[in-house]
């Protein structure tokens, strides 16, 4: 298959990209700052999904057949900051954690239409769309949240078409970026908090969107797997 993920240099996205690779799929990555193998685009430009989108399509040969919407920021912002502030946290924050994956979305959907139907949309969200997350956090759990429900609104409006579309909600996960954080008092904390014992590395998550991408029943559009180690239940 042909898979365009986005935020795959690092994290989730980069265990993502690399497994879909070795699995055989012909996948394109995009990241921020791009590389010799990844695109480039600063998702706060509203330019930036249209562009990613067409640099991908036309590396794919001209089909794409699964979006990985993966990139996202979690920038926290107190509650007591100036006006301006809190705005432009929002702001930030929506456009790159929802609009972005939006905008790939219905390009993405549009492409499956005019082809005859059939692509699946994988979306990262977090088990903060359903458990809330810190003060500092309102925005990243609303755009989580928000994300869940354009999920489930994408997969009841194009089931019919053959578009099936899932999330995935990891928890806290382990990778380059909180390796220290865990190794000091408050990787203490959240592990208290997870039932197995431990947080979730970035290769379980990868496999459950890989499994998504190319294993998962259609019957099963619209639904939302956890992995959390049992942090958040419902």
């Amino acid at each position: 298959m042909n898979i365009l993920i986005t935020g795959a240099s690092r994290g989730i996205g980069g265990a993502t990209y690399d497994l879909l690779k070795k699995c055989g799929h012909k996948v394109v990555g995009h990241s921020t700052k791009g590389s010799d193998s990844l695109i480039a685009g600063d998702l706060a430009d509203a330019g930036a999904p249209r562009n990613i989108w067409d640099t991908a399509l036309d590396e794919l040969g001209g089909q794409i057949d699964v979006l990985v919407n993966n990139a996202g920021i979690y920038e926290g912002i107190a509650d007591n900051v100036s006006d301006a502030e809190w705005h432009a946290a929002w702001q930030r924050t929506l456009a790159i954690n929802l609009q972005a994956s939006a905008d790939l979305s219905r390009l993405a959907v549009s492409h499956f239409l005019d082809r005859g139907g059939g692509g699946r949309i994988i979306n990262v969200a977090s088990r903060a769309a359903f458990r809330g997350d810190s003060p500092q956090h309102w925005h990243y759990a609303a755009s989580k949240g928000a994300i869940v429900s354009m999920t489930r609104t994408i997969a009841r409006g194009y089931a019919s078409e053959g578009i099936l579309c899932f999330a995935v909600a990891p928890g806290f996960t382990v990778s380059e970026m909180t390796d220290e954080y865990l190794a000091g008092r408050g990787g203490a904390q959240i592990v208290a908090d997870i039932p197995l014992g431990r947080v979730a590395t970035t290769d379980e998550v990868a496999e459950v969107i890989r499994w998504l991408t190319a294993d998962a029943p259609a019957s099963a559009t619209g639904s939302v797997v956890d992995v959390n180690g049992a942090s958040y239940v419902r």
